[in-house]
């Protein structure tokens, strides 16, 4: 083999081909969230301004039905009604198609969208892409967005068993527990 070969095969293998796009490097804490449209496992429309004036959490992940992105959905599932008690939105996001989400969704019983970005071209505007070869999949990271639209937390490192206790410690930090009791008054 060539040195020229291994190096070629090495740069392919290393953590450096899957680096998310340029995107990653200039989406900051405090920058404008990247708009969306995408359908839901309803075939509903979702847009990022459908969410203006809540909190939002949107969570990538790579492959609806597989054993991380299963433990991710569940414990965000058990966890929904304290996101709900603090006004925050909760989608997913896949490059799985509408089907697909609806056969996750129904299977764990989810009661939150599931957000089909089929091309991945959503993925890639938050950073949250990968392909090698023929297979492309979001990445397994999430983002807060506050009611203003702009991005509050960015978890590129996500435990899927840990991560819902993770965001609900974070979004009572930012204020959001406190924001829903500030708009019952």
């Amino acid at each position: 083999m060539t040195i020229q070969r291994l190096f070629s095969l090495a740069l392919l293998f290393s953590p450096a081909f899957f680096v998310a796009p340029a995107i990653a490097d200039v989406m900051k804490v405090g920058s404008p969230a990247p708009s969306f449209s995408l359908l839901d496992q309803y075939s509903k429309q979702h847009q990022l301004n459908d969410y203006r004036g809540r909190w939002l959490v949107l969570y990538f992940y790579p492959k609806a039905d597989t054993p991380g992105c299963t433990t991710e959905a569940c414990e965000f599932r058990d966890d929904v009604f304290q996101l709900r008690k603090m006004n925050v939105a909760l989608l997913g996001v896949s490059t799985d198609d509408v089907k697909s989400q609806k056969e996750f969704s129904d299977k764990y019983h989810l009661p939150f969208s599931l957000l089909s970005d089929p091309d991945g071209a959503i993925a890639s505007k938050y950073g949250s892409f990968k392909s090698f070869g023929s297979m492309r999949f979001a990445s397994r990271h999430t983002f807060i967005i506050d009611p203003d639209g702009n991005i509050a937390r960015i978890y590129r490192n996500v435990s899927p068993k840990k991560h819902s206790d993770e965001i609900i410690a974070d979004l009572k930090t930012l204020g959001a527990d406190s924001s829903q009791k500030s708009s019952r008054q």
